[in-house]
């Protein structure tokens, strides 16, 4: 008789933690597409973007046999677990479901989309996935298109260097998904003064109102209409126009002379 083909290897990773609804949500939508094997923080690791701990060990708990959690970041639990607890490559690496966005400039903060960074820095098709809206969150239509997307990915390779950030409107129903571009998503009062009980002075950061720009092919535009929102993010950060501008208008030679004025007469007669 014919062998079944092996089932995909899935990593699961968020930044929320390791009981956070969201990645148990993801770990049960994943079940359905291959084998799922978890590596989350032990602890909420929100907005703690791409770190890397290297100031102290890291410890690693077993919860069952394709789980695990680990007294670090994100990344770190992507780091260790490719390197240390996956028995294979794995074939798809997802985050989340963040119970929030991940919109603009939100992106740059996030653990849930840094965790998908580090994986596609490791070659690893890599979906981040965050769920619009405010608690509590219903993760079914979030567990819906995680299937949908996972296995789209699975089947038609993403580009090079490349991850998916989705972003899902709350609801029940999927009104729609559109490609979208990063828009912008700054924060205005999101910088709140408060005093202890003793009238010493201290600050959060958090909360406040988003500035969305209006851009109607951004990720930001997308959730506003009730879609949700595919966005290809590229490992590569350099802005290309920006570097054929420089190159054609910047002397860098002059520049040099008012650097090092000495060292380039000196250069210039040997």
């Amino acid at each position: 008789m014919p062998t079944s083909p092996a089932l995909p290897l899935i990593m699961v990773t968020n930044d929320d933690g390791i009981d956070s609804p969201g990645i148990l949500a993801l770990r049960d939508a994943m079940t359905a597409v291959g084998r799922t094997i978890v590596v989350a923080p032990e602890r909420d690791n929100s907005a703690v973007s791409h770190a890397l701990t290297m100031s102290r060990p890291l410890r690693i708990r077993r919860r069952n046999q394709d789980t695990y959690t680990l007294d670090g970041t994100p990344t770190d639990c992507v780091v260790i677990g490719l390197g240390k607890l996956l028995d294979a490559r794995p074939d798809l690496l997802v985050s989340g479901i963040n119970p929030g966005p991940n919109l603009g400039d939100d992106i740059s903060y996030s653990g849930t989309v840094s965790a998908a960074i580090e994986g596609t820095m490791y070659g690893i098709p890599s979906v981040a996935f965050s769920l619009v809206g405010e608690p509590p969150y219903d993760y079914a239509l979030a567990m819906r298109i995680a299937i949908t997307l996972a296995e789209t990915v699975l089947a038609d390779p993403l580009p090079d260097n490349t991850l998916l950030n989705i972003n899902i409107p709350a609801g029940k129903a999927c009104a729609g998904m559109v490609i979208t571009r990063q828009g912008r998503r700054l924060w205005e009062n999101s910088i709140q003064e408060t005093f202890d009980p003793w009238g010493r002075r201290h600050y959060w950061i958090g909360g406040g109102t988003p500035l969305r720009d209006h851009g109607e092919d951004t990720d930001v535009a997308a959730i506003h209409k009730g879609l949700v929102s595919i966005t290809p993010i590229h490992l590569d950060l350099t802005n290309h126009s920006g570097l054929h501008l420089l190159r054609g208008t910047w002397d860098l030679d002059r520049m040099q002379d008012k650097v090092e004025p000495a060292n380039r007469g000196h250069r210039d007669n040997t």
